[in-house]
């Protein structure tokens, strides 16, 4: 048996508290995100200095799509993709910013399509 049974205001009270500090965490976590790209470009400094990979990486020649493009029309690859289709040859730097920016990603297609507090 519990020593004290919470009135509904103490519940009331708690529960309000717990939602206003999760809005609160959640707003201020989309500001962060969206309106300063310093989050962003600290991982691609990092990304450009110390993965070799990159430096490797070069236009390549494909086909082009229908329509007016000449022949031998150089497509850029996505950089992102070449470095998670060759994840072994990455250095540990680029694996721990490749791996932070995917479960941020999984976590938030999780948490949010299931109602919970993420950004």
């Amino acid at each position: 048996m519990w020593p004290h049974h919470p009135s509904r205001k103490e519940v009331l009270r708690f529960a309000v508290s717990c939602r206003v500090l999760t809005l609160i965490l959640q707003v201020l976590t989309r500001f962060l995100g969206s309106s300063t790209p310093i989050v962003y470009w600290f991982p691609a400094h990092l990304l450009q200095d110390q993965e070799p990979l990159l430096k490797s990486l070069e236009l390549v020649h494909q086909k082009p799509p229908v329509g007016d493009s000449p022949p031998g029309h150089k497509v850029p690859r996505n950089p992102i993709m070449e470095l998670l289709y060759n994840w072994k040859a990455c250095s540990l730097v680029t694996r721990y910013i490749l791996g932070y920016f995917l479960t941020y990603w999984l976590l938030g297609l999780l948490l949010h399509c299931n109602f919970l507090p993420w950004t």
